[in-house]
C-alpha cells in the first residue's frame, strides 16, 4: 500500500521509473512500526564514492526524523540539496525557530525533535543542508516528492536524535 501510494506520487510529479527501480523502491520506518506517521520512502539512482542522486516520497503529513550525517574518518559528512517536485515539504534546519511553523514533530515524539528553523519548499525550490547538520523534514497534505542530490551517501552512519530509531529497511507488508 505505502508503495502504491508513493508511486501514485511521483506519477503526479511527472517521474517515471524503470520496472527495476519501482522494485527496489525502498520504505524506511526507521523501526518505529508507523510508517504512515514517521516514515519515509526512497529509490536510489546512484550512490558512488563521489556523488549521490535520490528521489525522496512522503505521503501526507509524513515525517523523516530528525538526524544528521556526521564525518566517517576521513570521509566528510554528507551534503545534501533537496529540490521539490512535487506537493509541499517542510524542512527544519538549525538555525532560529520558526514562529508559526506549519511542521509539528509527531505526537508522542516530541522530546526527539530539536530544530525549528522551518524552510517551506514547494516544486521548483531547493535547499542545501550542511554536512552534519542535524534537519528533519514532513510532508503537507497532499504528500510531496523530493529529489535529493548530495555527497556520498551512507545512511548506516546517519546519528538519529531518536535512540529508538533504526534505519533499516522494511519492506514486508508495505508493498
Amino acid at each position: 500500500m505505502v508503495k502504491k501510494k508513493s508511486l501514485d506520487l511521483l506519477q503526479k510529479a511527472g517521474i517515471i521509473l524503470t520496472p527495476s527501480e519501482r522494485e527496489q523502491m525502498e520504505v524506511a520506518d526507521f523501526g518505529l512500526g508507523q510508517v504512515m506517521i514517521t516514515g519515509l520512502q526512497l529509490v536510489t539512482y546512484i550512490n558512488t564514492d563521489r556523488y549521490c542522486a535520490k528521489e525522496l516520497m512522503l505521503l501526507a503529513g509524513q515525517t523523516c526524523p530528525e538526524h544528521r550525517h556526521p564525518q566517517r574518518g576521513a570521509v566528510e559528512g554528507k551534503q545534501e540539496t533537496f529540490r521539490c517536485r512535487w506537493g509541499t515539504v517542510y524542512l527544519n534546519v538549525e538555525g532560529p525557530a520558526t514562529a508559526d511553523r506549519v511542521s509539528q514533530p509527531p505526537l508522542g515524539d516530541e522530546e526527539y525533535y530539536t530544530v525549528y528553523h522551518e524552510i517551506i519548499l514547494r516544486p521548483g525550490e531547493q535547499y542545501t543542508i550542511d554536512s552534519n547538520a542535524l534537519h528533519w523534514f514532513q510532508a503537507g497534505p497532499e504528500g510531496a516528492v523530493v529529489s535529493e542530490f548530495s555527497s556520498p551517501s551512507d545512511d548506516a552512519s546517519d546519528i538519529f536524535t531518536d535512540p529508538r530509531i533504526q534505519r533499516l529497511p522494511d519492506n514486508s507488508e508495505q508493498e
